[in-house]
């Protein structure tokens, strides 16, 4: 079952998103959707995040290890996007990139990112060259106009 988070929830959605190795600042719980399994127990967690620049960012997508590819992640996407009009950004690793393009996602075009997704791609650019890995981070969009798009 697919929920708005509650106040009780914080702890569940901190320790889901330390568990994946988000970035667990902002994890703000209003802003969150989560799924609950029969025992009311959180078992995956996704939020709409709003950054200084205006632009919005699905973010924080974890589901537990145990319920992945049981269609969670994907009713968490479909409930952001249903109740989201406009622009919307996500990061997510290279490999990950065809998984967002089913629910309308697209490579974003590095010179049309609001300022808060350049400068994080700048910098993922930064660390991947330093640490030489070849898997690096995708920014896409959503309902961004020619404007996001490669």
């Amino acid at each position: 079952m697919l929920r708005n988070a509650e106040k009780q929830d914080s702890i569940a959605i901190r320790t889901l998103v330390r568990s994946a190795n988000l970035n667990p600042f902002g994890l703000n719980w209003r802003r969150f959707v989560v799924a609950v399994n029969l025992s009311r127990h959180v078992i995956g967690c996704v939020q709409l995040k709003p950054h200084r620049d205006g632009s919005l960012e699905l973010a924080s997508l974890v589901v537990k290890e145990e319920w992945r590819g049981s269609g969670i992640a994907r009713a968490l996407i479909e409930k952001i996007v249903e109740n989201h009009d406009g622009c919307l950004y996500l990061m997510c690793r290279t490999d990950l990139g065809s998984f967002y393009e089913q629910f309308g996602f697209n490579q974003a075009a590095n010179q049309a990112l609001p300022p808060f997704f350049r400068r994080v791609s700048k910098l993922a650019d930064r660390l991947q060259q330093i640490t030489k890995k070849k898997e690096g981070v995708l920014i896409m969009c959503r309902d961004c106009g020619e404007l996001g798009l490669t």
